[in-house]
């Protein structure tokens, strides 16, 4: 059964499942005694192993096995949850993140079977039976390697009490098979398939040539979520011992799932039935499973017969806990139901004619989460699309403005309305591309956890926002910058136990990860309550390692020794570690963030600690401009960034310390003349009234002086491409309406 067609889905989900075995494993740590934790792992951890066994992942199914089994006997009471076993999970989780990454590169998880992490898991449950005889004879059976045995371990230790309860008090299976013929009828389902010609032939064959004809009635359990992805996990094990000829419900109504919660077949093998229906349990959340001989000559009308089979029907819920495959996510159920059922339709074809299983009502098909997964170059596709319909629109907008003026009002009218909806249109995408940087920041606990491990340091993370939606493409490339700037914090921000008692701090340090949205931008922001950044170390590094000299130190203000710390290779840590002192975390924070079009602030106090505050913009596709004027060429500025609009007369441009300023409500605020920076000669008379956009930075201000104002304007922004050098204060160029071309400018390297 080729399954291959999954594998992008298979990879997703894995992700999502891993993400939340990380977050919820970490709550665990903090209370290992909390029961909604304790299911959700294991609900994530049984989802996992399904999915890995549907693809066939055999290495990770085993893994995840033996984890599930260790979060089993947690759930029973039978482990206490403990450091050293966390540490354990965490690697384990690793393991299965590199299985992951090996099969997204590769289609195949390799070659590592991680056999000491599976002793290190099993060790725990070994460790159980000390404690408990039941739940040591469950633990012993898995220790001792049997992981692909899902009878040996789900069953034995991996039963949820309300799996037990729910064999106990159903109608026994167990009392069926072992009552003779009469007690059993009712189970053998499949004596009730009519056996057409074809499957008749194939099966008088087979007996010529020694081999056993079977009917098997399989039972899945009421809990079961994912039935058809069960039944092709049933299907794939009976066709590594035989073959399939004839199945009741049909294969198709088996992959849209509907039939009710058992299906039986006619089924061909060389094996004994004992070691079919065994493997049949095997598989998860398969209650029970019965069958016996097919007996063509016991009914002149041709339907299947036999005598019962004393022990083919035994009892005993097969599966983990039957409330586990609610933890896979809507989208997870209907991703592997329909894997499970497309795979089963690959194998042997053929419909019955409708029994009395055909007059069961079909089952309707489960309702499944309103989402939908798109590829990010689809919506880069569309993106592109409704980038060029607002190129068309600025056309039309020119066309109106220029040739029609007021005299036809319709199309004016028409104009309006076509720029509302594409405006409209626009703001939907850029919904649809919008996701919580939640997927970034999941990660961050462990790896705080881990480092408090590694620097001897105790400290506590503190999350809020991760709520705060950024456009998809920025959030994938943000992940870098935020662990460079939590890892500093954690090894240069805080201090050791020592030196936080000698300053009266409390003993656990603290660092925060705060993100919001700010207007037309997202802020976040990494603070802790360390040593903050002593300027005079830092300005004394410089001088070491040649950066500056002593006059030019002598002469720097805060600001501009803490920006030494952006350089590449400058570090003041004392030795080179696993952790810092190679000089590139600040330096990757800093050119990531500012090739997003963002920007990074620092704020420091010595003794009380420092905050890095970065800030970035919704969208890089589509923003709102402030068009102006320079020289005679046209050009864009971010409306963003841009605080006031102000008329100066030139008498009021004064002189500090040779640069032009101005002083407007209680501000001195600095002039950048747009003709000197770019070059160009200003197409006003040099007694005009300045026209001057105040733009902001952070808690800086600059008065960006241009020659006259257009309007406002929404563009799409255009890569320059690689033909063109970098330039300092030119960001990217836009099509204008009239076909013009207008560069952007970078309104935060003007104020720098």
């Amino acid at each position: 059964m080729d399954v291959s067609q999954y594998l992008e889905i298979f990879i997703d989900e894995a992700k999502e499942h891993l993400e939340n075995l990380n977050t919820q494993i970490m709550n665990l740590e903090q209370d290992g005694e909390n029961p909604d934790t304790i299911n959700e792992i294991f609900r994530a951890a049984h989802s996992l192993k399904g999915m890995s066994g549907t693809m066939g992942f055999k290495r990770m199914q085993t893994l995840t096995h033996d984890m599930e089994n260790v979060f089993s006997e947690v759930r029973n009471g039978n482990i206490k949850v403990s450091t050293e076993m966390i540490d354990v999970l965490f690697r384990c989780l690793d393991a299965l993140e590199e299985y992951v990454s090996t099969i997204q590169e590769t289609a195949d998880e390799g070659e590592n079977d991680n056999a000491p992490l599976i002793k290190a898991v099993n060790d725990f449950l070994v460790q159980a039976e000390s404690g408990d005889a039941n739940a040591g004879a469950a633990a012993g059976a898995d220790a001792a390697g049997s992981t692909d045995s899902k009878s040996g371990a789900d069953g034995a230790s991996g039963t949820s009490s309300d799996t037990a309860a729910q064999a106990n008090t159903e109608s026994p299976a167990g009392a069926e098979s072992t009552n003779g013929a009469s007690a059993g009828a009712g189970k053998h389902k499949w004596k009730e398939i009519k056996i057409g010609n074809v499957e008749r032939s194939a099966i008088e064959e087979a007996v010529k040539e020694g081999i056993h004809a079977y009917g098997i009635s399989v039972y899945v359990q009421e809990s079961c979520l994912l039935k058809a992805a069960r039944a092709f996990l049933v299907f794939r094990a009976m066709e590594d011992l035989g073959e399939v000829i004839l199945s009741v419900p049909s294969v198709q109504d088996i992959e849209d799932e509907r039939f009710d919660k058992d299906f039986s077949v006619i089924y061909l093998t060389e094996e004994p039935l004992e070691k079919v229906i065994d493997a049949i349990k095997n598989v998860s959340e398969i209650e029970d499973a019965v069958g016996d001989v097919v007996n063509l000559t016991a009914k002149a009308d041709g339907a299947a017969t036999g005598s019962e089979a004393a022990g083919a029907g035994a009892a005993g819920a097969a599966s983990g806990a039957g409330d586990a495959a609610s933890g896979a996510t809507a989208g997870a159920g209907a991703a592997v139901g329909q894997a499970g059922g497309a795979a089963t339709a690959a194998g042997p074809a053929g419909a019955a004619k409708p029994g009395a299983q055909g007059q069961k009502k079909a089952m309707a098909k489960p309702v499944v989460g309103r989402t939908v997964r798109v590829d990010i170059e689809k919506l880069d596709s569309l993106m592109n699309l409704v980038s060029e319909l607002i190129i068309s629109k600025n056309s039309l907008v020119s066309v109106a403005d220029s040739e029609l003026g007021t005299a036809s009002l319709a199309f004016n009218e028409q104009i309006e309305y076509l720029e509302s909806v594409t405006t409209s249109l626009h703001e939907s995408v850029m919904k649809v591309r919008m996701v919580p940087i939640e997927s970034v920041v999941t990660k961050f606990p462990r790896m705080i956890r881990d480092l408090s491990k590694k620097l001897d340091k105790k400290m506590e993370l503190y999350m809020t926002g991760e709520d705060t939606e950024l456009d998809r493409t920025v959030v994938d490339e943000i992940g870098d910058p935020l662990m460079h700037l939590l890892r500093n914090s954690a090894d240069h921000g805080l201090e050791s136990a020592e030196v936080r008692a000698k300053r009266g701090k409390p003993e656990v340090g603290s660092i925060f990860l705060n993100a919001y949205q700010d207007g037309n931008n997202v802020v976040i922001e990494v603070r802790d309550d360390g040593n903050g950044i002593d300027v005079e170390a830092v300005k004394k590094k410089a001088i070491e390692k040649g950066k500056i000299t002593e006059e030019q130190a002598a002469l720097m203000s805060e600001k501009e020794a803490i920006d030494l710390l952006f350089q590449p290779s400058f570090s003041t840590a004392k030795q080179v570690s696993d952790v810092s002192g190679r000089g590139v975390g600040l330096d990757v924070v800093k050119s990531k963030i500012e090739s997003l079009s963002g920007e990074v602030e620092v704020s420091t106090k010595l003794g009380e600690g420092s905050t890095f505050t970065i800030r970035l913009p919704l969208t890089l596709a589509i923003i709102q401009t402030l068009m102006v004027v320079v020289g005679g060429e046209k050009y864009a500025i971010s409306l963003g960034s841009i605080q006031t609009i102000e008329s100066i007369p030139v008498s009021q441009v004064k002189t500090v310390q040779g640069r032009e300023v101005i002083y407007l409500r209680g501000n001195v605020i600095p002039l950048v003349r747009l003709t000197d920076e770019l070059d160009i000669e200003s197409s006003n008379p040099p007694e005009a009234d300045l026209l001057v956009l105040v733009a902001k930075k952070g808690d800086r201000l600059a008065g960006i002086v241009v020659d006259e104002m257009i309007g406002q304007m929404e563009i799409v922004i255009k890569n320059m491409g690689k033909f063109i050098g970098k330039s300092k204060y030119i960001s990217g160029a836009t099509i204008l309406g009239n076909g013009e071309v207008a560069l952007i400018l970078d309104a935060n390297a003007l104020i720098s």
